[in-house]
């Protein structure tokens, strides 16, 4: 793990001169050695420093007074058929025959909304 230092910026009123300065606070915080590469590598690819991330989370904490995330369980994924037990495999094709049988089918553009909306790909 990395010992990630990240200052950032508060404004205040500086009375002595009557305008805003920034004041600076580092903020320390120990993350994944993998995780702290991937992530500045994608900041890199967007132009954006980690110090400059961090400022954008905190202002976004501020403006909406909550954590600006969608924290949500992960979305189930498709079993592949190696993982299904044959009474499960049997029970799938079982409910494709149904379909068939009540002549419903799918175009391909059907079939991909509906992995996109079942599985997120």
């Amino acid at each position: 793990m990395y010992m990630l230092a990240i200052a950032c910026k508060y404004l205040y009123n500086d009375s002595t001169k009557g305008v805003d300065s920034m004041s600076t606070s580092p903020v320390y915080a120990r993350i994944d050695t993998e995780l702290k590469e991937n992530a500045e590598s994608i900041l890199s690819k967007l132009g954006i420093t980690p110090s400059s991330a961090i400022q954008m989370l905190y202002s976004q904490i501020v403006l909406t007074n909550s954590l600006p995330l969608d924290l949500r369980l992960p979305v189930s994924k498709p079993t592949s058929i190696g993982d299904m037990t044959r009474d499960q495999i049997d029970a799938e094709l079982t409910k494709g025959l149904n379909s068939l049988q009540k002549e419903r089918t799918y175009t391909p553009e059907e079939v991909d909304a509906i992995l996109a909306k079942e599985f997120n790909i």
